[in-house]
């Protein structure tokens, strides 16, 4: 497995090649970043809307194939992270997250939680401008980066979450429950994980993107 140093170190030579020179920053836990799921309904609906797909399919824009997903094998054994490019890839990342979810025999009334948090993306300081573009009338930005970069990009924010508990970071306005979540103390398995790249807010030179997880809690809440 690639280390962190290594993994910006390609993201820097793709950079070179054409990648945009968005740089992870930092993330953050907003001011309600955990969600409790105590049924198997609502968990699939979330695992639709993270996916576009079902009823969802009506946010599916161009921009979806930025996002990354975690996807597993057949066995569902080992995750990987992927991007898609259309929306068989993504039931079918559906079907064996429904798969994996029968193998873990969940508990609903432990439950489990989605977890929400930013990621802070930065661009050099006069960059954007290179972006700036009008679609549909209005005014945005389209930032291009190659398969490797955007996974890179990833990477850093799955980096700086697992960081957050080896660091013993404390969040003073989550409640004690939610730190202890936060701490993944009595968190279990990852059931699922998306960085949502087609919905971002962007502004003065940073971007803001989700990272989302689903939990499954080791005991009842």
């Amino acid at each position: 497995m690639e280390s962190l140093r290594d993994v910006k170190r390609a993201m820097e030579r793709e950079i070179k090649k054409g990648s945009c020179p968005l740089k992870f920053d930092r993330l953050e836990f907003g001011g309600a970043p955990f969600q409790i799921i105590t049924s198997e309904e609502k968990l699939d609906e979330v695992l639709a809307y993270l996916l576009r797909i079902k009823s969802f399919r009506q946010y599916a824009e161009k921009t979806i194939i930025n996002n990354v997903y975690m996807d597993l094998d057949m066995l569902c054994k080992k995750p990987q992270f992927k991007r898609t490019h259309s929306i068989l890839e993504r039931e079918g990342i559906y079907a064996r997250v429904q798969k994996y979810k029968k193998r873990l025999q969940p508990d609903y009334d432990s439950g489990f939680c989605l977890e929400t948090v930013q990621c802070l993306f930065t661009l050099p300081e006069g960059e954007a401008e290179k972006y700036r573009m009008i679609y549909d009338g209005k005014e945005t930005y389209a930032f291009i980066m190659s398969n490797k970069y955007i996974l890179g990009l990833f990477t850093c924010c799955e980096a700086a979450r697992k960081s957050a508990v080896m660091d013993g970071a404390e969040y003073k306005h989550l409640s004690e429950q939610e730190q202890k979540i936060m701490l993944l103390d009595g968190v279990g398995d990852v059931l699922f994980q998306a960085l949502l790249l087609d919905d971002v807010e962007y502004g003065g030179n940073q971007l803001y993107a989700n990272l989302h997880t689903i939990y499954c809690f080791n005991e009842k809440r």
